[in-house]
């Protein structure tokens, strides 16, 4: 059996953008419209820019993937939607907005 030398360290382009494109292109993100089943619709919020998981997110994810699984038995055309930050990035604007008005910016401030 030949063996195989594999990276010291993960590359997720190697893998996810081939897998991502043929979930497009296979539809995995688009719920078809079928005026005799209702909609149900799930919006996946990104990781945490930070990229640190808790038994939070992970608890939400399966909560999430029960509902889809269950609406789809239902009958219904269920979506699970990868979606966009549902808080941060509009908190993140507005202070930075408030932050602009005094001649600053978030860089001026640190992360302390």
């Amino acid at each position: 059996m030949p063996t195989v030398q594999l990276d010291k360290a993960y590359n997720p382009a190697a893998v996810e953008n081939r897998l991502y494109e043929q979930w497009e292109s296979d539809g995995y993100f688009i719920a078809p419209v079928r005026k005799a089943r209702r909609p149900f619709v799930i919006m996946m919020p990104p990781p945490n820019v930070t990229g640190i998981l808790t038994i939070g997110h992970v608890l939400v994810t399966t909560l999430q993937d029960i509902l889809i699984r269950w609406h789809r038995m239902l009958g219904e055309d269920a979506l699970w939607l990868p979606g966009t930050d549902h808080a941060g990035i509009a908190t993140q604007i507005k202070v930075e907005a408030a932050l602009h008005k005094e001649g600053l910016t978030r860089w001026d401030l640190g992360r302390e």
